[in-house]
């Protein structure tokens, strides 16, 4: 086994920060049907969801690119979320 491979799954079990607004509000929303391969973690502020095994710039607050970065004023400040449009008829 790698070292990178060995330090990922405790990199995914640490008290997680989102990776797009640095809050500590996230929780585990799923888990893998293989036990232990990956979970998917919901931030509760911003809502940014990912999977444990994506790339460090989807899952690192670190690696996350700075554009896509949100603050606690951007959030705030936000005009409005889009709302899904409901579905065509087929």
């Amino acid at each position: 086994m790698h070292s990178s491979d060995s330090a990922r799954p405790e990199a995914a079990d640490a008290s997680p920060l989102c990776p797009r607004c640095a809050d500590t509000g996230v929780c585990t929303v799923a888990h893998s049907p293989v036990p232990g391969v990956w979970q998917v973690r919901q931030c509760a502020r911003c809502l940014y969801m990912w999977r444990t095994t994506e790339p460090a710039r989807r899952t690192r607050r670190e690696d996350y690119p700075v554009q896509f970065r949100l603050t606690e004023h951007d959030i705030a400040t936000a005009t409005e979320v889009p709302a899904v449009p409901p579905l065509r008829a087929r």
